[in-house]
């Protein structure tokens, strides 16, 4: 999960749109390459993604936003023995309508998921898709595809005293059935209840601000088989997430730390029979970036993220491993228009499995172009 879309609650931002922003067109799209090599002892030795990743946003009046996102993903994991398991293709894409009831006030949104992506894929695969998905790597594209659904949702605004917003949200999603593996059951996918609260202001003098963030979601369980008797049910625990950030001001600079914890609960029904219960967990991550103007049209924006994941089959949690990544992302403004943006990270850590714990070590770069009229 990445730590810039957990606080983006749509609440917040709804109270705060700028009239000037009406109207406006904006496209985001470039390419990212991650690329992770682990010490002896593990199923496979390397792990590397390439995202080419695609949103178009497009505002209709005052009250109406459009949004399209989608991505073409190349993924592959390496063995030890020298032979690999690799997948590509599009992944699905959302097509997103938000609309302000009461502007500033309250927002609808409805979400769209296009099965564009990979559907079904063979079981020779799963492997690579189980090694992308983990929180502590936090790949660019965690997953490749689904049977679509459709999401809707509010969320609303209002004020706390003079300066201060509170915001607060409810999504419910439904997602179609399809079949994960080629020659396998269908699944037919749990509903998700997603509950969101925040709030954001300044404090303690000019130009610093704190954002905070709570979010609870609970699934019904993914039914394996059809459902009826003797089917299998795939149940996932409750999340629960909460996100903090501070920004301060730091000279000609402005410096954030951020910080978000990520529980996932044991399933209620874990014991039912036929019940495959996926694993409960935390992910716990802090950080600090700092954007540093170096001159009307380029900026440098330096990071540094500690990562620490625990996980549980069953009984106590026991840690799954831990990474520090950091880097730089370089903002170069070409125009009115067009701003590119380059990336280089570098991260490390270690991640234990089969009894031993093992070194991980890994670039991500990427390059990127952001367009809006």
């Amino acid at each position: 999960m990445h730590a810039r879309a957990l606080f983006l609650l749509c609440a917040l931002g709804a109270a705060r749109a700028a009239p000037a922003q009406v109207g406006t067109t904006t496209a985001h799209t470039g390419v990212s390459f991650e690329s992770y090599s682990f010490g002896s002892g593990l199923a496979f030795d390397r792990i590397s993604e390439l995202t080419i990743p695609v949103a178009v946003t497009q505002r209709f009046g005052g009250r109406v936003v459009v949004d399209l996102a989608t991505a073409y993903a190349s993924a592959s994991v390496r063995e030890p023995g020298g032979s690999s398991i690799d997948h590509s293709g599009f992944v699905d894409t959302d097509v997103r309508a938000t609309v302000g009831v009461i502007p500033g006030r309250l927002i609808l949104t409805l979400v769209g998921t296009i099965p564009t992506g990979a559907s079904t894929v063979p079981d020779t695969t799963i492997p690579l898709f189980g090694a992308t998905a983990t929180d502590l790597l936090g790949f660019t594209t965690p997953n490749f595809g689904s049977g679509g659904g459709l999401t809707a949702g509010f969320a609303s605004a209002f004020k706390l005293g003079a300066n201060w917003a509170a915001g607060t949200g409810a999504s419910y999603r439904y997602g179609a059935s399809y079949t994960p593996v080629e020659g396998g059951t269908e699944m037919s996918p749990g509903g998700e209840v997603r509950l969101r609260f925040g709030v954001e202001g300044p404090f303690g003098g000019a130009n610093k601000y704190f954002r905070g963030a709570f979010v609870y979601t609970t699934s019904g369980a993914n039914e394996l088989g059809g459902g009826g008797g003797g089917a299998q049910q795939s149940v996932v625990g409750d999340r629960l997430l909460a996100y903090a950030a501070l920004s301060l001001p730091l000279g000609r600079s402005s410096f954030q730390l951020y910080g978000w914890d990520m529980r996932r609960l044991r399933a209620r029904n874990f014991d039912a029979p036929g019940a495959v219960p996926m694993p409960s967990g935390n992910v716990l991550a802090l950080g600090g970036r700092l954007n540093r103007p170096l001159s009307p049209t380029v900026a440098l924006t330096p990071l540094l993220e500690f990562r620490h994941e625990l996980t549980a089959a069953t009984g106590k949690m026991e840690l799954l491993g831990y990474l520090v990544r950091t880097g730089t992302d370089l903002r170069y403004r070409l125009n009115e228009r067009v701003t590119a943006v380059v990336q280089a990270q570098l991260a490390f850590g270690t991640i234990n499995g089969e009894g031993q714990s093992v070194s991980v070590v890994g670039p991500r770069v990427g390059a990127f172009l952001e367009w809006g009229r």
